[in-house]
């Protein structure tokens, strides 16, 4: 079952003092983000449930046995391959709901259930680039001190009106020496993948590490239901960031070298 044989606590994670650090290069960049004002909220989830919406190939990953899933929402900003800032367009709003898995090279990663978007033009460029399940929807992203809320509605294509609101109360820095390996795995993670066909595509990210800060979260979210699982109940876990830049590498076929 995915719940014992695909732990990352046995597969020796816990032993490593690089958690946070990406353990490779990106040589060919496709394209540069920045992940700006960041909040995870994560919850456990039964691993059944979580590999029943995976596609073939992909092994959902457990932590203490229980499956995670993220609702991530944050401002996004795209740059070009060599860090040139391009149009206002580029800067948008952005929510993904994620969870962890590992592929058929043993390559631990992250699959998305769904991502919204406002700007449109993303969304079938995504689609058509990375085979992710992005969606275009009216999101808005403010700040007042340390408090802040993200809200998505869906728009486009299929599931108009689904919604997501998190209101976030900041908290204070953790310190490196804070921060275990539970708080790495739900936050550092390298590598993205996509379905293609029968096959899968993957891609590489690799970003400085995260800083993070405690927070507190106020949610009313449709965005995980939508993906196809109950509804969360209970308190997530929640981290805030002021973001990380990332160099995005190049999709390609499961099984090929970066």
């Amino acid at each position: 079952m995915p719940a014992s044989s695909n732990d990352f606590l046995g597969r020796g994670y816990d032993e490593r003092a690089d958690l946070a650090l990406c353990p490779f290069e990106v040589e060919k960049v496709a394209m540069r983000h920045r992940w700006d004002q960041l909040t995870f909220l994560h919850w456990p989830f039964d691993p059944v449930a979580v590999q029943a919406l995976l596609p073939p190939g992909l092994t959902v990953e457990t932590y203490d046995g229980q499956a995670w899933v993220g609702l991530v929402p944050f401002v996004m900003e795209v740059r070009s391959a060599k860090g040139r800032l391009l149009p206002w367009p580029f800067r948008f709003p952005e929510t993904n709901v994620r969870t962890y898995v590992t592929g058929p090279s043993g390559q631990s990663g992250v699959w998305f259930m769904s991502l919204d978007a406002s700007r449109l033009g993303v969304v079938p460029a995504a689609r058509a680039t990375y085979r992710v399940r992005y969606f275009w929807s009216a999101m808005s992203v403010s700040r007042a001190g340390s408090s802040m809320v993200y809200s998505t509605r869906r728009r486009w294509p299929g599931g108009r009106g689904t919604s997501s609101r998190v209101a976030v109360e900041i908290g204070d820095r953790y310190r490196v020496e804070e921060l275990t390996p539970f708080d790495h795995y739900l936050t550092a993670q390298w590598v993205m993948y996509g379905a293609w066909g029968k096959g899968l595509l993957m891609a590489y990210a690799c970003h400085e590490s995260w800083v993070l800060h405690r927070a507190e979260a106020v949610w009313d979210d449709e965005l995980v239901a939508a993906a196809g699982l109950p509804q969360p109940t209970g308190a997530p876990i929640v981290h805030w960031s002021p973001g990380v830049d990332v160099r995005i590498g190049f999709p390609h076929r499961t099984g090929k070298t970066r």
